[in-house]
Order: C-alpha cells, then structure tokens, then sequence
C-alpha cells in the first residue's frame, strides 16, 4: 500500500471522545483525517472530501449508518468506497444488515485503536491492490458455470456479456474461492484469506457475504450448486474453474 499519509479516512461517529480518540490516533499513524458527527453531515463530506475510506458507526443522529452504508452503495461513484462498520455487541443483527448491505468489515464497541488501525490498514491494502491489478496472478481470468471472473477489471461476467457489480468483499471472497475449487474452506480459512485474521465465535461476516454472493451466481440460492455448505466443516466451490490467459 502506498503512504498512509496520502490516504483520508472520513470518521462518522456522534459521540464526540470516540471521534476524537480515534482521529487523532490515526493521524498518528500518518493518515488524513475528516469527521462529521452526523449521518447527513457524514454523506457531505463524502461527495467534498473524497476519502479512501469511512469508519462509520451504525448509531448516527439524522440518518443512521445502515442507511448511508446503503446509499453509499447504490451510487456509481462511492459504490466500492471502503466502509468499516463500528457497532456494538447489542447490535448484532445490524452488524449483519450493514455487511448484507455491503460494509467491508466492522468493529464492536468497546475496541482496541490497534485493532481498529490493523483493518483500516487491511481494507486500504485490498481496495489498492484491487485498483491497480499489475501482478501476474492478476492477468488471468476465471472461468465456471456461464461466469467469467476477470481480477485485471475486477469484474464479473455472464458469458452472456452481462456484468454483475460486486463488492469488495464480495469480489476477494469469489476470487478465493474460484482459486480453491472443490476444496473446502473453513470460515478462519477463508477470513484469513480476505481479512487477514481469523473468524470470532459469534463472526458470521463470511455467512452474510456467501449469501450475497450465491444471490448473484445461483439460479436457486435457497439450493446452491456452485458454493456448497459443508457441515461442520466450511464451504466448498464445486465447480469446474478453467484459467484463461488476459482478464
């Protein structure tokens, strides 16, 4: 990843020493920092500053963190914006809304300013690397079923020529698993791949984003074909992955 101190974090959190701690921790560590106390103010500073990532909390006055998590989503220009969801233990059904809704990752309240550094650090990393696809692994495209995944455009494509708009996570969790096929993942398997660390007790971040993603390569999600649970065990791609030469 290139300097930190050429990438802006946009912080939207209402509660005033939350925000402060944590900018003033990151601007520590080199970053640039923005913050609004609002969701509507939030949503402001997105379209003026043009960060590289939002550390958003769920818990907002005006228009909470769900909603913007969605509208962020839905527009061309912010839909691969990296979002860090900061959410309490109480929360979890929203923790699992917002990553339906396409959050990168997420935090819970109370948490560790190193650990919220080690997934700004983790997502930024992803987002560039996704950005600027020059590695040779990244010349090649994959190809199952009627889709053709291509890391160079980061796409996915019907052999139709329809392109499906993925996520970030959706995107390196479908990547993983087209480079793994008929091998089963465990979930620490595959958060280790995508987020760089293992999945907690309670951590259903893979089973959202795998859910997200059979609605878009299935033709019967509720009965998958292509990525299969394996009880007790993880998930299994079981599909033939063909590697073609550019993507």
């Amino acid at each position: 990843m290139s300097n930190p101190a050429s990438k802006k974090i946009l912080i939207v959190e209402d509660e005033g020493d939350i925000l402060q701690l944590i900018k003033l921790y990151l601007e520590k560590e080199g970053f640039l920092t923005v913050s609004a106390k609002t969701g509507a103010e939030g949503l402001r500073q997105v379209k003026q500053e043009k960060p590289d990532l939002v550390v958003l909390d769920l818990m907002l006055p005006e228009i909470d963190g769900l909603e913007i998590c969605k509208r962020l989503r839905s527009a061309p220009a912010t839909a691969m914006l990296p979002i860090i969801m900061l959410t309490a233990k109480a929360e979890e059904s929203d923790t699992i809304i917002g990553l339906e809704l396409g959050a990168d990752d997420y935090v819970t309240k109370p948490f560790d300013l190193r650990e919220l550094l080690a997934r700004v650090r983790s997502v930024l990393r992803r987002a560039h690397q996704n950005a600027t696809p020059d590695d040779a692994a990244n010349q090649v495209a994959f190809q199952f079923g009627n889709f053709l995944l291509s890391p160079q455009s980061r796409t996915l494509r019907t052999t139709g020529g329809a392109t499906i708009a993925l996520t970030t996570g959706e995107y390196e969790l479908l990547r993983v698993l087209v480079e793994h096929p008929n091998r089963v993942l465990s979930r620490d398997d595959l958060m280790e791949h995508i987020h760089g660390r293992n999945a907690g007790p309670f951590d259903r971040a893979i089973d959202v984003q795998i859910g997200r993603l059979r609605r878009k390569v299935e033709s019967d999600p509720a009965n998958p074909e292509l990525i299969r649970s394996v009880r007790g065990a993880g998930y299994l791609f079981s599909a033939r992955v063909s590697r073609q030469g550019h993507g």
